[in-house]
């Protein structure tokens, strides 16, 4: 460990007809692996511009350990353990807590908005709250910031709908703790999102 900050990465392993099942549902397979994979080269860039912050990826299905050589610092690799995203999203937190983090952010590979900046932001907003919440367009969030072992947003938590944001902010106001907002961003769930971001992520591959 270098750093008390640890990133979290949670993505999948890109295999065809796994990926981007929405956006296959319109542009076929195929493409909807393509643009994965075009997605992941670009989160991958960011992390290579991160400073002070150790970084996991947590593959979905099994490690490749191929990815060693895209990254300019060591990158630890795991593999996510859960029933579903909320145990996968707590076991990840509690595993680097338990390795003496102090501070640990989540986020996925579905955002081309998100930056370096806005990365080492929400680590700096941890200093005065409890939760940080990178809020997405969809209802969701892109990013989740915490400097403890808490399962209150995980354990049975409904995801993918669009009020995951209001119930996790209903959750902590019951529990008395506070959170921040970050600026709101946008994921890539389909083709329509897809025809407004890709000029934007081929830009930066």
């Amino acid at each position: 460990m270098q750093s008390k900050k640890a990133l979290i990465v949670f993505q999948k392993n890109p295999v065809l007809g796994k990926v981007k099942t929405r956006v296959a549902a319109t542009l076929g397979e195929k493409q909807a692996l393509e643009i994965y994979l075009q997605l992941l080269r670009h989160t991958y860039k960011m992390i290579n511009q991160l400073q002070e912050i150790d970084t996991f990826i947590y593959f979905s299905e099994k490690i490749d350990s191929d990815l060693d050589e895209i990254f300019v610092e060591e990158v630890q690799f795991r593999v996510q353990n859960g029933a579903d995203l909320g145990s996968r999203m707590k076991n990840a937190f509690e595993e680097v807590f338990n390795e003496g983090y102090e501070k640990a952010v989540i986020i996925g590979t579905d955002c081309p908005e998100i930056t370096v900046s806005i990365i080492h932001d929400a680590f700096e907003k941890l200093d005065l709250t409890d939760v940080v919440f990178g809020p997405a367009e969809d209802g969701g969030y892109y990013l989740l910031g915490k400097k403890k072992i808490d399962s209150a947003l995980f354990d049975n938590m409904t995801w993918s709908h669009k009020n995951v944001l209001s119930d996790s902010i209903k959750r902590l106001n019951l529990k008395q703790q506070t959170f921040t907002l970050l600026e709101m961003l946008s994921d890539i769930d389909n083709e329509a999102d897809w025809e407004r971001y890709k000029n934007l992520i081929s830009q930066t591959l």
